[in-house]
């Protein structure tokens, strides 16, 4: 992102800050405990305290966001793997095609894609639906219970911001005055005595403005349509379709939350964990030094990953948990090669050459992969055409 972009982008975030104030007075009573009890002039009346307090978390959690100097080596923030200027992904060129991200050190890879944070602030914790049946968390393992467990993680993890401890996040922090001013105003004074507490605060600051408009703007042309300020085309309509019929695609078997299709404020993912039998990156797995032999366990050693939300899907590529595919047609290809046999069915397009076997064979849900029917191109053209119009307004200039 450009200097003038960065200018712009951070200009919309002061003017969502006021408006998203009050989604956050609900965050501040949780976090509660961990704020300062101050006579501070803000306190003359509760509302308008509370509003401050709001507000200044989230110009925190921002000014948190884009700060290199919370990498080992000062060159990566969070905003280096989630930019806002690509639906907070990782686009970055690598020698991997950004299946995964560069650590700080501009050698380390991880070993999954780096999802998008757009719209995270609404997976729920990570819950046992029904016995044996997980959804919700952080992550696409779920080791994170929560957006606040998930906030600081990637800065202690050595593939990427690589901090060693809370002792170096404290030394970080303690360089910038505003840090100081802002940790003990919002916290307490003491704050940065306490690693667990500063960890905490730290998170908690990330979380606020992950909670922000600029995050889940519901603005898409599928948003515009249920509001009625749209028509969606033909091809978008037998597109929306397919999508949520569960007896033709059976797309929303998984990836969809409310009860009733069309509802207001969806986020396409039911946040469960599934294996669909994705087969290794092997690009990925001969550049991270993990090598073809290592397997990834995911969710409970089962193979299984979280269900991604399908908002700006198709400016996210490349796709899947570990990255191994760069077109959303091959995405859709993928799964109808469950219902077809022959013909170019069992090849990957981008590869040419057989899907390859599962990473993990056990723990599918043959019943489920199996449900749809055959697509054609005509349906697959429909149905991506749906998913297009997912695509939050400001990034509709990105659609292919």
């Amino acid at each position: 992102m450009t200097r003038v972009q960065a200018t712009v982008w951070i200009s919309s975030v002061m003017r969502s800050v006021s408006r998203q104030a009050h989604k956050l007075l609900m965050t501040i009573c949780v976090l509660a405990p961990l704020m300062t009890a101050t006579a501070d002039p803000w306190a003359r009346d509760s509302a308008s305290a509370d509003h401050v307090l709001a507000e200044s978390l989230v110009q925190l959690g921002q000014r948190l966001f884009f700060d290199t100097d919370l990498s080992i080596n000062r060159t990566q923030s969070c905003a280096s793997c989630h930019d806002p200027a690509r639906a907070f992904t990782d686009t970055r060129p690598n020698r991997v095609s950004a299946a995964a991200s560069l650590g700080a050190d501009g050698k380390s890879l991880g070993d999954r894609n780096a999802p998008s944070l757009t719209y995270a602030a609404y997976a729920p914790s990570l819950q046992e639906i029904e016995p044996g049946i997980h959804a919700g968390g952080q992550f696409w393992d779920g080791r994170a219970d929560n957006l606040q467990q998930q906030a600081s993680s990637p800065l202690y993890n050595p593939a990427e911001m690589a901090l060693p401890d809370t002792s170096a996040l404290r030394i970080r922090l303690m360089e910038k005055e505003f840090y100081q001013q802002a940790f003990s105003r919002l916290f307490s004074d003491d704050v940065f005595d306490k690693p667990d507490i500063l960890d905490a605060a730290f998170a908690s600051a990330i979380v606020a403005f992950q909670r922000t408009d600029l995050f889940s703007t519901f603005d898409s042309r599928y948003d515009r349509y249920l509001r009625g300020e749209i028509q969606p085309t033909l091809q978008e309509s037998i597109g929306m379709g397919l999508f949520f019929n569960n007896g033709f695609a059976n797309c929303s078997h998984c990836h969809q939350l409310n009860s009733l299709p069309n509802s207001a404020g969806e986020t396409f993912s039911n946040y469960r964990y599934e294996n669909i039998g994705l087969p290794v990156n092997r690009q990925l797995r001969e550049s991270n030094d993990k090598g073809v032999d290592y397997v990834d366990p995911g969710f409970m050693q089962q193979g299984r990953f979280k269900v991604p939300g399908l908002r700006n899907v198709a400016v996210t590529s490349p796709y899947m948990h570990n990255g191994i595919f760069r077109e959303l047609r091959t995405v859709l290809l993928f799964y109808n090669k469950f219902n077809t046999s022959g013909g170019t069915s069992q090849v990957n397009p981008e590869t040419n050459e057989p899907w390859g076997e599962p990473e993990v064979d056990g723990h599918r849900d043959m019943v489920k992969l199996n449900a749809g029917v055959p697509l054609s191109t005509r349906h697959m053209d429909a149905i991506e055409a749906f998913l297009r119009m997912l695509t939050d307004q400001r990034y509709e200039h990105l659609l292919p």
